[in-house]
């Protein structure tokens, strides 16, 4: 895809972001979603090499909507300034839909490129399901974190949002009670696509996905 011509529409959108510019922009975004299309399209196949589950996943419906919703936000732009996609097992985007664990993974009006693997921000009951599995594969769960392929890309679990104490109901001598105390079971990499385009921007984001699989796996196991 046109990576430049992405970045350079989503930073203009950044800078007018109102109905007007975007319906006179339309064009433009057209031909940018449809490769951006492309490129995911492209890209499930690859990951279902190595992660067979997603092999369902309709790429369609695995692209997020530029729309923003407002109904409950004081900022009161009408569009996001990112390109986005995550790719599940269920076929399901967001965590509140029951999406479960995905491959996730964004291009912004500033060229970063973001790359993520396992769940943010899931449902409580969600998160209680994880929380009790961490408990109960406490060994399966220490093998994800000393997976060498995901520290190298990756380094440690994103522990944005944790918790300061325990939460209700789990002992502080638990074993990962750090890792418990977190509201999301996700890592994520940065990039600057300004700096360097990939030959390949698709190969590059599924390389990301691969080596975030061990997370990804293990949270499917989580009932």
């Amino acid at each position: 895809m046109h990576t430049r011509d992405l970045i350079q529409f989503l930073s203009e959108l950044g800078e007018n972001n109102n109905r007007a510019w975007f319906v006179m922009n339309k064009p433009r975004y057209d031909i940018l979603r449809a490769e951006f299309l492309e490129l995911v399209s492209g890209m499930i196949p690859q990951i279902v090499k190595f992660d067979p589950e997603v092999a369902g996943c309709n790429p369609k419906k695995a692209l997020f909507r530029i729309n923003r919703d407002m109904r409950f936000s004081k900022d009161k732009s009408p569009y996001k300034t990112t390109f986005s996609a995550a790719i599940t097992a269920s076929g399901l985007k967001k965590p509140s839909q029951g999406g479960g664990p995905a491959y996730y993974f964004h291009v912004d009006a500033q060229g970063v490129l973001l790359v993520a693997g396992g769940e943010y921000m899931p449902p409580s009951d969600r998160l209680r399901a994880i929380r009790q599995h961490v408990i109960a594969d406490a060994a399966g769960f220490s093998k994800v974190l000393k997976n060498r392929k995901l520290r190298e890309t990756y380094g440690d679990l994103q522990d944005e949002g944790k918790l300061s104490r325990p939460p209700k109901g789990f002992d502080p001598d638990v074993p990962h009670i750090e890792y418990i105390k977190h509201k999301s079971f996700i890592v994520w990499k940065e990039s600057s696509l300004k700096k360097s385009i990939p030959a390949d921007l698709g190969k590059e984001i599924v390389s990301g996905f691969k080596d975030a699989y061990p997370l990804v796996h293990w949270l499917r196991q989580a009932k």
